[in-house]
C-alpha cells in the first residue's frame, strides 16, 4: 500500500458577481464552508488556465451575465491506497460527498513517502 497526493479540479458556479476577484473569493469561501470542519485537510485554491494564443497563465475564471464559473483546485493526501487509480477514487468519493452537485475531475496523482 502506498500514499498519494491527489489533485482534483472542480467547476464552481458563482452568481451575482461583478469581478473575477469577487468570484474567486466567493468560490473559495463557499467551498471551504462545505469542506470544513470534517475535511479541513483538503486544500482549496483557484486553478490556472493557459491562454491558447499567448500561452500566458491566468486564473480560471469566466464571467458572463454576472455569473461566474471558477475552476478550483482541491488537493488532499490519501494514505494506504492500492494504486493511483484507487487513490483518485477515494479522493473523489470523500470530496464529492461534501461538494454534492459540483463536477470533479482528477488532475494529478503522485506518490509520496
Amino acid at each position: 500500500m502506498s500514499n498519494y497526493h491527489v489533485t482534483l479540479e472542480a467547476a464552481w458556479l458563482v452568481r451575482d458577481v461583478k469581478s473575477a476577484d469577487d468570484a474567486i473569493g466567493v468560490a473559495i469561501s463557499e467551498a471551504g464552508k462545505r469542506l470544513n470542519p470534517k475535511l479541513d485537510y483538503v486544500e482549496v485554491d483557484v486553478g490556472t488556465t493557459f491562454c491558447p494564443a499567448c500561452e500566458e497563465p491566468f486564473s480560471s475564471v469566466f464571467i458572463a451575465a454576472n455569473t461566474a464559473i471558477v475552476g478550483l483546485v482541491l488537493e488532499m493526501k490519501v494514505f494506504d491506497a492500492e494504486s493511483p487509480e484507487h487513490a483518485a477514487r477515494i479522493a473523489k468519493s470523500v470530496i464529492g460527498k461534501a461538494l454534492r452537485d459540483v463536477p470533479l475531475d482528477v488532475v494529478d496523482v503522485g506518490e509520496f513517502e
